[in-house]
């Protein structure tokens, strides 16, 4: 048997092994990181050859869920694992974005990290595994990478930053914080947070880091030990004599092209200038419209960092920290429970809010150790339309679910609970429009869409991007409020921050260079503070707050509280007893285990009227208590266990038939009442009047309406009854 090699440490208080060299010897790097009981594979591969006609790194990161991790068969119809959940999606992004800016420039091999979740323990989340697992299979491999980079979650409990919080701390955490980076800068954060400082915020950024400067460090050794020669590459780069000679060219023509404030009017002069350069060096340099291409990137790329960083101006005109033209709407669609829209310059977001019962909550089969059933639900949509472009539709993709991921935890701090406000409520942002911090938009129309559905929200939460320009050649950093795509596509920092006026509800950093330090993460929260307390007060303006009623559509909510134990009474054999109330009603009724009873209505008396059923089913029958309701059957009394009609007869000894007995007629005893739904009581005959009753169809039949007084209850439940009044005859 292969043997492996062990590593171990010590990460945030638990005893982390990392094992390698006995399995995944076809991968260039591999290991199984444990914590607990929790155990996570990473696998790494890269091809042999740059994939042709590339214009950006081809990298892939899957983080694979596997339900046996937890003792699991999947519920599909196939009994296996399908497409990956949005949890999963949304780990392997986590995977992703620390590592990606490591990777040299110009390699267009592809590179695939997967990470498989083997074994999952609750209070040790397999997550921050696959991010410390997929640093370390690519720094000990031969695939070229400049990490290493360490991970952990950092939570705030009882005022004290807790690294990889268990399961009670993460119940009891102010925030719950993905801190990615290497020995010397922040690569990437994602946080979600109930209304915490922006000092609470950067302390916790601070305290991970010092814990993975000791991980970095920890695979630094690993690396030291077992860590294969890196593959010596030849990287793409423009070819210098293209490069000077291009630059010379579209040098000044590139300069005036810039100069407008106006996007479409600078991309029309951009392309102006691509074509005419293309045409200037078709015979000069033939078939290298790429290398003329990317070199006229660079260019512009230096030409518009050069210009926030010289006069800090910003290629729409703004100063670093001026945000774009806000406007705002609400109540645009007349039958949706909330509507609102949100545009910040050329980006808009139409979003609307829907509300359904507790029974619409998405229920998600995930490692967790008991299912999770999602009560808020916020969903992003971009359509190609947004941004011009004459795309098909498809379902989400990974930047989607992300963003639509980031904004449900911005919001869900302020969303009241269950008790407060029993209803689920999904948001979904539709970007009508692109150019920038769209998430953000989005943060910002479906909050005022809470609103206008009269979601009682505990405040209101606005988002907004920041960027960032860095040249540390010359030690010069940009801060950027509020930026637009271009700024993003050739920044060097995606960083959105949402939140109250009173603190953070989330974060998001990705980072395109190695890493920021302090500093900048100091400067950026402050900036991004002013910059959304600004954005709230222009929500406000159109929506002071949530509207006092629930739109005329909405449905409404009664909840009742019942014994667990008389669940099975409520919803009866085969759902018998709730189908009658539903489609008696046309209410809708979910029952939680704990007896937690929600009634949706639209009308009210019918409401009412499911809700008095409920409660006469569950309520214990009382002696001396009067009901009403109809007869619903005549009690007979049984002629063959009188002696009376015994069939056709039989032979006596000679043979001759006997005479047949004379048949004997039932007699009625009583009579059945149903009392409540599912519950019948009975009158004996004696109990109909003060006086000798012969038949009980004398004086009632069934049909009729009673009003009945209960006489007694007996051990097993069966309810005898005296007849009060009759209300109603049934019609002939």
């Amino acid at each position: 048997m292969k043997e492996g090699r062990f590593f171990k440490t010590v990460i945030g208080g638990r005893e982390v092994t990392v094992e390698t060299g006995k399995y995944g010897e076809q991968a260039n790097g591999h290991c199984i990181v444990k914590c607990g009981d929790t155990v996570v594979m990473t696998n790494v591969c890269m091809s042999d050859a740059p994939r042709p006609g590339m214009d950006f790194f081809p990298l892939s990161v899957d983080f694979e869920e596997k339900l046996y991790a937890i003792g699991k068969i999947p519920g599909s119809f196939k009994r296996r694992e399908g497409r990956a959940s949005d949890k999963a999606i949304l780990t392997s992004r986590l995977i992703d974005r620390p590592i990606r800016p490591l990777f040299p420039k110009g390699m267009f091999n592809d590179v695939t990290v997967v990470c498989t979740a083997l074994s999952v323990e609750p209070d040790v989340p397999p997550e921050v595994w696959g991010m410390v697992g997929s640093s370390i299979a690519l720094s000990i491999s031969d695939i070229p990478f400049g990490g290493p980079t360490g991970a952990v979650v950092v939570g705030y409990v009882d005022g004290e930053y807790v690294i990889n919080p268990d399961s009670k701390q993460r119940e009891k955490s102010l925030m719950h914080v993905y801190v990615a980076g290497t020995a010397d800068a922040i690569m990437m954060v994602e946080a979600g947070a109930n209304e915490v400082s922006e000092e609470v915020m950067l302390g916790g950024i601070m305290f991970a880091h010092e814990e993975i400067k000791k991980i970095v460090a920890f695979i630094n050794d690993i690396v030291r030990e077992i860590g294969k020669p890196k593959i010596q590459m030849d990287f793409y780069h423009v070819p210098a004599d293209i490069d000077a000679e291009v630059r010379k060219f579209a040098d000044k023509l590139l300069d005036k092209a810039l100069e407008t404030h106006d996007r479409t009017e600078r991309q029309n002069n951009q392309d102006e200038v691509e074509k005419q350069t293309l045409e200037h060096f078709a015979e000069i340099f033939p078939d290298k419209e790429r290398e003329i291409k990317d070199a006229l990137y660079y260019m512009t790329k230096e030409k518009v960092r050069a210009k926030i960083l010289d006069k800090g101006e910003r290629p729409d005109g703004r100063g670093l920290e001026d945000i774009r033209e806000i406007w705002c709407e609400v109540g645009i669609l007349p039958r949706v429970h909330g509507s609102a829209v949100f545009t910040r310059g050329q980006s808009q977001a139409m979003s609307t809010c829907t509300l359904g019962t507790i029974g619409d909550a998405q229920k998600l089969e995930n490692l967790d150790e008991e299912d999770v059933r999602k009560r808020y639900m916020h969903q992003y949509n971009m359509p190609g339309y947004s941004t011009g472009e004459a795309k098909p539709m498809r379902g989400p993709g990974r930047r989607e679910i992300g963003h639509g991921a980031l904004a449900e935890r911005a919001l869900e701090p302020v969303i009241p609970s269950e008790e407060e406000f029993p209803y689920a409520i999904r948001t979904v942002s539709e970007i009508v429009s692109s150019n920038g911090s769209t998430s953000q938009a989005s943060v910002c129309g479906s909050c005022m869409a809470l609103m206008d559905a009269g979601v009682p929200i505990k405040a209101p939460v606005a988002g907004i991007a920041m960027g960032l320009i860095k040249d540390p050649e010359h030690n010069r950093v940009a801060v950027l409020s509020d930026i637009q795509g271009l700024e993003d596509f050739l920044g060097d920092m995606d960083f959105k921050v949402a939140g109250t006026s009173k603190g953070i509800t989330a974060i998001q950093m990705d980072i395109k260079i190695k890493g920021i330090d302090k500093q900048i993460l100091t400067t950026a929260l402050e900036q991004a503070r002013r910059g959304r307390l600004f954005i709230l007060g222009k929500m406000l303006e159109v929506i002071p707050g949530p509207r006092a009623e629930l739109s005329k559509w909405a449905p409404k909510i009664t909840v009742l509280k019942i014994d667990p134990d008389k669940i099975g009474k409520v919803i009866g054999k085969g759902g018998e007893t709730i189908n009658k109330i539903v489609d008696d009603t046309g209410v809708k009724i979910d029952i939680e285990e704990d007896g937690s009873v929600y009634i949706a209505y639209t009308d009210s008396a019918m409401g009412e009227k499911a809700k008095s059923i409920i409660l006469s089913i569950v309520e214990d029958v009382v002696v001396g208590k009067e009901y009403e309701g109809p007869v619903v059957k005549i009690l007979l009394s049984n002629p063959d266990r009188a002696g009376g009609f015994r069939g056709r007869g039989r032979n006596d000894k000679k043979g001759k038939p006997e005479k047949e007995e004379k048949k004997e007629e039932p007699q009625e005893l009583g009579a059945f009442v149903n009392i409540a739904p599912g519950k019948d009581g009975m009158i004996h005959i004696s109990k109909l009047s003060d006086k000798r009753v012969a038949k009980v169809t004398d004086v009632i039949n069934v049909g009729d309406v009673v009003r009945v007084e209960v006489i007694k209850v007996d051990e097993k439940g069966r309810i005898d009854l005296r007849l009060k009044e009759i209300i109603s005859k049934a019609s002939v």
